[in-house]
């Protein structure tokens, strides 16, 4: 008997003629338009930044899979390439390149490997690297450099807050929603990238072209980004009827901090999400419902990250309770 049909192996199953690995290089094709507009606003520290995430968790997976899991290496499928470039698009371009590497490590080893590698890991491992640098890091974590047009290369990084960041305080400080939108960026500078943040979140048309050809390669199906979106978009809608003096447009919140860039690149993990469509729509609300809870209630401006690690922790219970039909039923 042939013991290759006994072998069980760790999700993500695809069940096409796609494999992990073309999956993995078109999800790291898709993010290059944010990336160029990355640079385009905070210059040299993006390519630096994305450079040393990447090939830290290249060589931490190899290290962790060749020496502790004792298996055949696994970098050449792009996941631990996408991982670094996830994380790395979720920090501030001011972050030491030695908390760079420790993120890396963290998102690799301990977001990823102990649970056996990919296909078995519960939570994001970009985001487990990203909230471990908030919580060891915050004030690194939160300087923000001030977007300015790639041939300012020579002045001197500016910091200042992200819109949300604006947003908090003008509400924290008891302010009406007209005054605090004196201080935002435009709704053109938000969608296009010109504005404060981790400088791979900033740029929303961006991100949404690498999604749309993600979608157009069947890649992505709409379950988990268009319930994330809709169902943070409508909650945050319902605030800004009841009180509009003091919850802003809900537009604001699509188009600022990571929500785009978590709704349709890390949410949507194939490993860390429902498998069943219902399931997969019970995650994305939850994550949205999450995520406004979080901006307009928490101490936290920001609120994806914390959102989608919540969710995939209730991930196996979503799959237990929603299991798709057997085939035949």
């Amino acid at each position: 008997m042939n013991n290759r049909l006994l072998q069980v192996s760790g999700s993500p199953h695809v069940h096409s003629g796609e494999s992990v690995k073309k999956i993995m290089w078109a999800v790291i094709f898709a993010l290059v338009p944010a990336f160029l507009v990355s640079i385009y606003y905070f210059g040299l520290p993006v390519i630096i930044i994305t450079a040393v995430s990447v090939l830290s968790c290249i060589l931490f997976e190899y290290i962790a899979t060749r020496f502790f899991l004792r298996e055949k290496s696994t970098i050449s499928n792009g996941s631990a390439v996408l991982t670094g470039l996830l994380l790395a698009f979720n920090l501030p371009s001011t972050l030491p390149i030695p908390w760079v590497i420790l993120g890396s490590l963290v998102a690799i080893v301990v977001g990823k490997m102990v649970f056996g590698g990919l296909g078995n890991n519960l939570f994001n491992p970009a985001l487990v690297g990203r909230v471990f640098l908030l919580i060891s890091r915050p004030v690194d974590m939160t300087t923000w450099p001030v977007a300015k047009p790639i041939w300012n290369f020579g002045a001197d990084v500016v910091t200042g807050p992200t819109p949300l960041g604006i947003l908090k305080e003008g509400v924290k400080n008891g302010e009406t929603m007209d005054a605090i939108q004196t201080k935002l960026p435009t709704y053109v500078d938000m969608l296009f990238g010109n504005m404060g943040g981790s400088f791979g979140e900033v740029s929303a048309i961006a991100l949404l072209i690498g999604a749309a050809f993600l979608f157009y390669k069947k890649i992505l199906t709409w379950h988990i980004p268009v319930s994330f979106v809709l169902s943070a978009f409508l909650f945050a809608w319902i605030l800004n009827i009841v009180d509009p003096t003091h919850y802003v447009n809900p537009f604001f919140h699509l188009v600022t901090g990571g929500l785009i860039l978590g709704a349709f690149y890390m949410a949507t993990d194939m490993v860390t999400s429902p498998v069943s469509p219902i399931g997969m729509i019970i995650f994305g609300v939850g994550c949205g419902l999450i995520t406004i809870l979080i901006r307009v209630f928490g101490a936290y401006p920001e609120g994806v990250s914390f959102a989608i690690l919540l969710m995939n922790g209730v991930t196996p219970l979503i799959n237990k309770g929603f299991k798709p039909k057997k085939f035949g039923n």
